[in-house]
């Protein structure tokens, strides 16, 4: 995939860098001290030490800090192209239908995460939030996606970016918020075929994405393609069971089988029509 020496996304949280808590106020004695006087008055020492590690600004490199490696600057410096690459893209698309695009925030973290949407460890994946409308990401998914499910490749890395980034698309358009409502109404078991719904059409607005990207900044090489439907085969429901249970449970499904995500994501890739990406409305997905 083309993707060094182009613009990289200005909307970027890079809490990767940031180092531990006790270096945000003061110094490390001085805020130890402050919450345990907190605690002695009947406080909350803890809230008071995240509030610190929340306010601590992010460092490059330095005392308290954390010094990211070659391959993790490498793979932030990704990450923040393919994000520029969605805002341009989306943005375009939004004014050709008279809507004005509301960029969301990448959050670039390490091991765990503080967001709208509660904590989350590097297991949870990439993720988006709707209650903050930002994108969490730790790149050593990007090692797991490689090693663990078998597919490398940068391109495949772009789809997952891709695909999170069109969950804030469905936030936009109101489909996140429709389903929360049914969410609310049904059980879990029904719920779940809405949830598929919901992430093959965000698997759609992915290829949607990269089709246009790919039209405006020529960036799929050989081979990217295939990078890409590996990905999503490797993400299907039905696959994931198999690995990690030996058999599969469909009622359980709530992302869609590997066919299913592998036919939504070449739709929008090879079409970039965002009219045939009405997966709550198709007979058949």
């Amino acid at each position: 995939m083309r993707w060094r020496g182009r613009r990289q996304s200005e909307n970027v949280e890079d809490r990767r860098t940031v180092g531990r808590p006790v270096a945000a106020v003061g110094g490390g004695i001085g805020v130890v001290v402050i919450a345990i006087i907190i605690g002695l008055l009947g406080g909350n020492p803890q809230q008071f030490l995240q509030q610190a590690r929340q306010n601590q600004p992010a460092q490059e490199a330095g005392p308290g800090g954390v010094e990211l490696t070659a391959a993790e600057k490498e793979a932030g410096d990704f990450v923040k192209t393919v994000f520029a690459d969605t805002e341009d893209v989306w943005t375009r698309l939004f004014a050709a239908n008279d809507r004005n695009y509301q960029k969301p925030v990448l959050v670039l973290f390490k091991d765990q995460v503080r967001s709208g949407c509660g904590m989350a460890s590097s297991g949870t994946g990439p993720f988006y939030c709707p209650a903050d409308q930002k994108v969490y990401l730790d790149t050593s998914f990007f090692e797991q996606l490689s090693r663990q499910l078998g597919a490398p490749g940068d391109f495949a890395q772009a789809y997952v970016v891709a695909h999170e980034v069109g969950h804030h698309v469905q936030k936009l358009l109101g489909y996140t918020d429709q389903v929360d409502q049914i969410r609310q109404q049904v059980p879990e078991v029904e719920y779940n075929k809405y949830s598929v719904r919901l992430e093959l059409q965000a698997d759609f607005f992915a290829g949607v994405m990269l089709h246009h990207a790919n039209r405006m900044h020529d960036i799929i090489e050989a081979g990217d393609i295939e990078e890409a439907l590996v990905a999503a085969q490797a993400i299907g429901d039905d696959t994931l069971q198999k690995r990690s249970k030996g058999y599969v449970q469909p009622e359980t499904f709530n992302h869609g089988t590997s066919e299913q995500r592998v036919r939504w994501f070449s739709k929008g890739l090879k079409t970039g029509d965002l009219t045939l990406g009405d997966t709550f409305g198709a007979k058949q997905l």
